[in-house]
């Protein structure tokens, strides 16, 4: 009989909330909120709505997601990744590791959902569809003209295109369109229907991860074998290109918590404090006084502090950029 399978992928790095964020404890691990990391809130989300995991991690940091399964008692397979080779190989090796008739709920670990209602029925219809021989994904009704999330054009449950992320205009234009929804980067399908797409548009992507999965050892991935598959993203390989493809328009609340202007907003409705003027002090209880500044946010860790216009978030990953090409270990 098949199973609906929670696949969480694990593999981001975070480069936007750094120095939050690092490629040994991405963002996804902080303990920044009060119902615990983002990763155990995404596990427990789906608790009710699958009956098992599957969690997709990287050599850096997959005793960090272990951790939280073993605290929680939570049985999953473990998928160990020898290096980054994007989320299509990612979602393939997890419907490897599934029946062809399984039913893979594919979130990422980093996201922050409201609404569980919303959100389980939004999985539900997700289902019905992918039971059908659909490739779901699920798109997020946009509340502002975001620069930072690529974007779905939508009729009824037909995906008409897929836009990359867009200029402060053309995200406006979008908004003021009506039809178009935020790409959570969350997926719904058979595990064969998901390979059979895969092998049919992305053949090398298909055989090199299958032939790295074949050679596996206790869940983790051979390096040789793996730095063989083509790094390419499950949008490029399937989504942009399958005419399967059917979305959810959902209803709950979501935030990828990608930037500090995200997470700015979802502590500030938290009850995280902002002083009179809006600005935030973020990983410190050290007094802080902002003089003559507004909206702006500071980020304090043991070997870096960021201060940033809150408006400016995006631009944060210039910064873990230049620190990546001087091999900087303030990025590990």
């Amino acid at each position: 009989m098949s199973q609906i399978i929670h696949v969480v992928l694990t593999g981001g790095v975070g480069s936007r909330l750094w120095p939050l964020s690092r490629k040994s404890y991405p963002k996804q691990y902080l303990s920044l909120f009060k119902d615990g990391s983002l990763f155990e809130m995404t596990i427990k989300r789906n608790q009710p709505l699958c009956g098992q995991v599957i969690v997709v991690g990287n050599c850096d940091n997959h005793s960090l997601s272990r951790e939280v399964m073993e605290n929680n008692k939570i049985e999953y397979i473990d998928i160990v990744e020898a290096t980054p080779r994007n989320t299509a190989a990612a979602i393939a090796f997890a419907a490897f590791a599934a029946q062809p008739d399984d039913i893979l709920i594919v979130t990422p670990s980093d996201h922050v959902i409201v609404g569980e209602q919303a959100y389980a029925e939004a999985i539900k219809a997700g289902i019905e569809k992918a039971n059908k021989g659909y490739i779901v994904t699920f798109g997020i009704q946009p509340t502002r003209p975001e620069t930072g999330y690529g974007y779905i054009e939508y009729k009824d449950d037909k995906v008409l295109s897929f836009r990359e992320k867009p200029n402060q205009d053309t995200a406006e234009d979008f908004i003021e369109r009506g039809n178009f929804l935020w790409n959570s980067g969350m997926f719904c399908f058979r595990a064969d229907t998901f390979l059979a797409e895969l092998q049919t548009f992305e053949p090398k992507v298909y055989a090199t991860a299958f032939n790295a999965w074949q050679h596996r050892r206790d869940g983790e991935l051979d390096l040789t074998l793996s730095k063989e598959i083509p790094s390419i993203s499950i949008d490029y390989a399937v989504m942009e290109r399958s005419k399967k493809i059917r979305v959810v328009a959902t209803s709950f609340q979501w935030s990828d918590l990608g930037s500090f202007e995200s997470m700015y907003d979802y502590l500030k409705q938290t009850g995280h404090p902002v002083d009179e003027n809006g600005n935030m002090v973020i990983g410190t209880d050290i007094y802080t006084a902002f003089v003559g500044m507004r909206d702006s946010i500071l980020v304090h860790t043991k070997d870096a502090i960021l201060v940033l216009q809150k408006e400016k978030s995006q631009d944060v990953k210039k910064i873990y950029n230049t620190l990546e090409r001087h091999q900087s270990k303030l990025i590990d």
